[in-house]
């Protein structure tokens, strides 16, 4: 009788995940790996692993930087004596791509006919959004009052909390995407995330690095 090798089911495996993952999506980490097979998915896992990680903190990093601005941006149409919710005050300049983002948000939290709940429509307005909202068209109008989101920031500096949240903001959608990131300079990424918080809180960026996985991750890289 015939009998397989456990090498052979090894090697079988590995080019029935290769062909499921797909080899054009493993190609990188093959030419990474000078070719083999074994070493390149053994990297690809090691990436996914490496995501993940990064896509806890960077998710900290949404959600406190969101309820940062939109705190900050509530007391600005208080002191302006503005009723209306900041999100619908048609007074404040967005643009087209931030207003479409605010329609998109409010049909995800709409729930049959009932208003939806404030705070669910700022938790479906995207890092994209509150990325944009740094942009410099908006300097003159809206930072003055973004600005104090920051208070450990230097000299209120837009481009000093706006360059490191454009950067995660590309990593998050690289991320999202299931694509690389094991060959990118994570270290300055990972001081990224704790320079934005640290601009809002030095507590709260101590409490998300407490969370992190990422340096333990980094250890484990692959010998490639």
């Amino acid at each position: 009788m015939h009998s397989t090798a456990p090498s052979d089911l090894v090697t079988s495996a590995d080019k029935v995940i290769t062909e499921l993952i797909s080899p054009e999506r493993l190609a990188p980490y093959r030419t990474a790996c000078a070719g083999d097979p074994e070493a390149a998915l053994a990297l690809y896992c090691w990436n996914s692993e490496l995501a993940a990680a990064f896509f806890q903190q960077i998710g900290h990093l949404e959600i406190i930087l969101r309820n940062a601005l939109d705190a900050r941006l509530v007391l600005r149409q208080q002191r302006r004596g503005r009723a209306v919710e900041w999100y619908d005050d048609r007074s404040i300049r967005l643009g087209d791509r931030s207003r479409a983002d605010i329609d998109k948000a409010y049909r995800r939290a709409q729930r049959g006919d009932d208003v939806p709940p404030r705070g669910k429509i700022i938790a479906e307005l995207s890092f994209g959004f509150w990325r944009f909202l740094l942009a410099r068209q908006h300097k003159g109008t809206l930072w003055p009052d973004l600005a104090r989101a920051f208070p450990y920031a230097p000299d209120e500096g837009r481009v000093a909390v706006e360059n490191p949240v454009k950067r995660l903001h590309a990593l998050r959608n690289r991320i999202a995407h299931h694509e690389g990131i094991w060959h990118l300079s994570l270290a300055d990424y990972r001081d990224n995330i704790q320079t934005v918080l640290g601009f809002i809180d030095p507590a709260v960026a101590s409490w998300v690095a407490g969370t992190s996985r990422i340096d333990e991750t980094l250890t484990r890289r692959p010998h490639i």
